[in-house]
């Protein structure tokens, strides 16, 4: 395998715009629209025949892209995991280094959090990482995670 990297991750949403802003707010900006019809080879490397889509690539200044989508066609109801332990990717955590400045803007912003604190566990060479989760505007979850800066790390 000669994988170097991770491109983006997509994030599928109800109301583009709606989660749009919620993205901004945590940091991405907006650096190319997706193009809002696929067919043909397009549409059949993402498993469908043909299909329309309101969306954007949204990058953060730590250089994390996701790849935002409200699908109009097909269109899917429902929502995001009901559980963490389901199979599949169940969140998206972001490092943050003021995670109390975080979680007070995102709460100020009527945010859904999972745990009232956050909490701490033991990292790596018995540091320690604080984290809490919280979910976005269709109840994906998402993590802010902050982890104590140790010597030679």
């Amino acid at each position: 395998m000669n994988i170097s990297g991770l491109l983006h991750i997509n994030i599928n949403c109800s109301d583009f715009e709606q989660s749009k802003a919620f993205y901004e707010m945590l940091g991405f900006r907006e650096i190319m629209p997706v193009p809002p019809e696929g067919a043909g080879d397009e549409a059949a490397a993402v498993g469908m025949v043909s299909y329309r889509v309101k969306g954007a690539l949204m990058k953060h200044p730590s250089r994390i892209v996701i790849d935002l989508l409200e699908w109009q066609e097909p269109r899917e109801q429902g929502s995001p995991y009901g559980s963490m332990a389901h199979p599949g990717i169940a969140r998206v955590a972001f490092v943050t280094s003021a995670l109390d400045d975080d979680r007070a803007t995102l709460d100020a912003a009527g945010v859904s959090f999972l745990s009232a604190e956050p909490v701490q566990v033991a990292g790596p060479g018995g540091s320690k990482v604080r984290f809490i989760c919280f979910k976005d505007p269709d109840g994906t979850v998402l993590e802010l995670v902050e982890m104590e800066k140790t010597k030679g790390a």
